[in-house]
């Protein structure tokens, strides 16, 4: 029998414990980066993006130009922009096109310049008296390789008017479809109605359960502020609201940046004509910490969402930028 040659499985040995640091160097080293898409005035100049490396500061990219102009609806507005990188490695995009119209856009991309055809998706055109359908967002089901779509819309006389005023026209509910490919979707289901006026909803997976932040639209008396809801599947069923997290301030269009050890939430402080944020551990006790962020001036409703370093540079590469 041949004796085992020792130094050789050393040698071996050391040199897969060598890979094995050195990828994990290259993983560390990578850093992350948080874009921020939105829109400006009411949307006609269509996408905007902004960076930052600590979470706090935003600057704009590309001297705060468009990145992608609207081509779709009546209005060809781009409100509301919402971005996700999705399983398939593609960044995926859903907006608010007009304030009217039963639909909503989408468009994808592989390096956030060069985008795809942009596509009117009618989610709620089989509601002849669908009102808007607003703020469309997408999240992504890992377990089920499945997107979710959802928005809020009005369709008249569906729900009571509770903490609605009577004068307004305007009763949110929100909405969903799934689908795995953008290709074909399932029907338009209902996804949350609490008895009370609903938009702006945004969701995250959180461990086994989802998290919805979204806002109370109702205005007799004002609300207009921002809850959080659990759910088991993305779907539903979610939970009843939680008490306001957003104080005394008037608030919409949540978008929710995730790290290891705390939640923090940018939102639009629409009647102060700025951008206001909170901070948690537990998603319970909130900090307001307005005064630490810069963002672009200008900034409307969108969604934080991030990307390696090596996709930021291509990106930079790609506009000019250095």
């Amino acid at each position: 029998m041949n004796k085992p040659n020792f130094k050789a499985l050393a040698l071996v040995a050391f040199a897969v414990i060598l890979t094995a640091s050195a990828a994990l160097a290259q993983k560390k080293a990578e850093k992350q980066i948080w874009l921020f898409s939105y829109f400006n005035d009411n949307g006609q100049d269509g996408l905007h993006l902004a960076y930052s490396t600590d979470m706090y500061t935003w600057k704009a990219l590309n001297n705060d130009k468009s990145f992608l102009a609207p081509q779709i609806s009546n209005d060809k507005l781009m409100r509301d922009p919402c971005i996700i990188k999705g399983g398939d490695g593609k960044f995926h995009m859903v907006w608010t096109v007009s304030w009217n119209e039963k639909g909503i856009g989408y468009a994808s991309s592989t390096d956030l310049v060069n985008w795809s055809e942009q596509q009117y998706l009618p989610v709620m055109e089989h509601e002849s008296t669908t009102l808007n359908a607003w703020a469309p967002e997408i999240t992504y089901d890992a377990k089920k390789k499945e997107y979710m779509i959802y928005w809020a819309s009005t369709i008249p006389d569906r729900f009571p008017m509770l903490g609605v005023n009577p004068k307004d026209k305007y009763n949110h509910r929100m909405y969903y479809v799934t689908t795995k490919d953008f290709k074909t979707f399932s029907k338009t289901k209902l996804l949350y109605d609490k008895k009370f006026s609903v938009i702006d909803a945004t969701i995250l997976k959180d461990g086994k359960q989802f998290v919805m932040f979204l806002k109370n639209e109702n205005d007799a008396p004002a609300e207009k502020n921002l809850r959080i809801a659990f759910s088991k599947n993305l779907t539903g069923e979610y939970s009843e609201p939680t008490a306001p997290i957003t104080g005394k301030y008037w608030a919409e269009g949540p978008t929710v940046l995730r790290t290891k050890d705390r939640w923090i939430v940018f939102f639009d402080k629409y009647m102060d004509g700025k951008y206001g944020a909170i901070e948690s551990t537990d998603l319970k006790n909130w900090k307001d910490i307005s005064d630490k962020i810069s963002v672009p001036k200008g900034i409307r409703h969108g969604t934080v969402f991030s990307v390696t370093e090596k996709e930021f540079e291509i990106l930079k590469q790609k506009i000019g930028e250095k």
